[in-house]
């Protein structure tokens, strides 16, 4: 009898180590973390928020799925102290059992449904990952505790963010058309207003400010034909007229426009696309894949991009609502070809500078520093929405692509897309020496 109770205490505590080590690797596993970025993703086109909004809501999102999943890995510090206004995150209390993959995503998909306005789907999905989390053999006190973790981290982050000025700049006029013939005019077909004209309010993450890396200025407007900036228009017209295959490919690639309309008749309608900052967070998903990165490592990789996208849009609509540039669809029809139109909509805010090439520079920076250089890649991004995939040879050939597009587009003066990439690599070149996210022993590049 003492040898069947020994042998089946024994049995008992191995199916319980093996229960244990089974939950934890299968926990550890950054699928629902990819997942997550992605169903707030999906959101982001589906409510058709702006580009600077949108990333917006990935920064603090991803901050509180960084801060919670951290404590997974000891090199991993908190960003309290570094990002503007981020006061100490809670913490977990000494000697208990956590699950801090689970804890991440109770963080950020708790914070997302903040920020966004379809929380029915957000809901649904949050209910089915936690009751795979449920089902993965965790104990119930550690699936408890964990989610309370991240509730706790949550509700820390959606404070923090209440004091960045957004809900201010809601109330805010709107941006008044100026008569100046170099000054920015709606474009066809929809003839939006200005989007987001007061984002340089919003406080930055990690820039001392949003003017702090003001670049060159845009060429001078003229309207004579022997002048750069007629020249530089023209060079966009011509472009457009003469397209290839692949360089429309491109062109289409990274348009990334979520406020493309259809006319049809006197029917207007929206497609919905995927934003700017939204291709680059996937491009992290597909270099975390590529990398085999673990949960805590990819949620490193996430909130870096996250952090790069919104100081870099914060930076680049300053100087777009300093300069208020005209579009070259509005200079082109006014003084080349009425009848001249661009192969990519025209987006509703000024022209200069390029956003593609702010935030792609910045978020090549932030891969670059979390992957290291070279770094080869296939991104398949635009695969659901019925182009290619497209493959690189490191993030900054991305990147550089990402701002010659909008050339191809007709969306921009050359000027503004190669100054942009200054601007962004300025950006992403600042954060990634100011924001530290491993202790002096852990390893950030591999």
């Amino acid at each position: 009898m003492k040898r069947f109770i020994l042998s089946l205490s024994v049995c008992m505590l191995v199916c319980s180590c093996s229960t244990s080590v089974e939950y934890r690797t299968q926990a550890n596993k950054p699928d629902a973390l990819h997942r997550s970025v992605k169903k707030i993703t999906d959101i982001i086109v589906h409510d058709i928020f702006s580009p600077p909004v949108a990333s917006r809501i990935y920064a603090y999102t991803t901050v509180a799925a960084y801060e919670a999943a951290r404590h997974e890995d000891s090199t991993l510090v908190s960003l309290a102290g570094q990002l503007k206004g981020l006061t100490p995150v809670p913490t977990p209390q000494p000697g208990m059992e956590y699950c801090f993959p689970l804890a991440s995503i109770q963080a950020i998909l708790q914070t997302g449904r903040a920020f966004i306005f379809s929380e029915d789907k957000l809901d649904e999905f949050y209910h089915q990952v936690m009751e795979e989390y449920r089902r993965s053999g965790m104990p119930e006190e550690v699936f408890d505790r964990s989610v309370a973790y991240g509730k706790a981290v949550a509700e820390h982050v959606i404070a923090w963010s209440s004091k960045d000025n957004y809900k201010q700049t809601r109330s805010f006029p709107k941006y008044s058309i100026q008569d100046s013939p170099s000054t920015w005019k709606p474009t066809p077909p929809a003839y939006m207003d200005a989007i987001e004209p007061h984002w340089n309010k919003i406080r930055t993450f990690v820039l001392d400010s949003a003017s702090q890396f003001r670049g060159q200025p845009p060429p001078a407007f003229s309207i004579d034909k022997n002048s750069d900036f007629y020249k530089l228009a023209y060079e966009v017209y011509e472009t457009g007229k003469t397209l290839n295959n692949e360089q429309e490919e491109i062109a289409r690639f990274w348009d990334c426009n979520p406020f493309v309309m259809n006319v049809r008749g006197h029917v207007m309608f929206a497609t919905k696309k995927i934003s700017p900052g939204g291709h680059w967070m996937n491009i992290t998903h597909v270099s975390c894949a590529k990398d085999n990165a673990n949960a805590s490592r990819s949620a490193e990789a996430y909130v870096r991009v996250a952090l790069a996208l919104a100081d870099g849009f914060i930076a680049c609509w300053d100087e777009k609502y300093r300069s208020l540039l005209i579009r070259p669809e509005s200079y082109i029809n006014q003084y080349i070809d009425e009848n001249w139109a661009p192969l990519l909509q025209t987006p509703p805010f000024p022209e200069y500078i390029s956003g593609h090439s702010v935030i792609s520079a910045a978020s090549a920076s932030a891969l670059t520093e979390v992957f290291g250089d070279n770094f080869a890649f296939t991104d398949s991004t635009e695969i659901e929405f019925g182009l290619t995939a497209r493959s690189f040879p490191s993030f900054f050939a991305a990147a550089n692509e990402a701002a010659l597009s909008r050339l191809y587009g007709g969306i921009h003066y050359r000027p503004a897309n190669e100054n942009g990439k200054t601007m962004g690599l300025a950006v992403g070149s600042f954060i990634n020496e100011r924001l530290h996210t491993r202790s002096k022993k852990g390893i950030a590049k591999v």
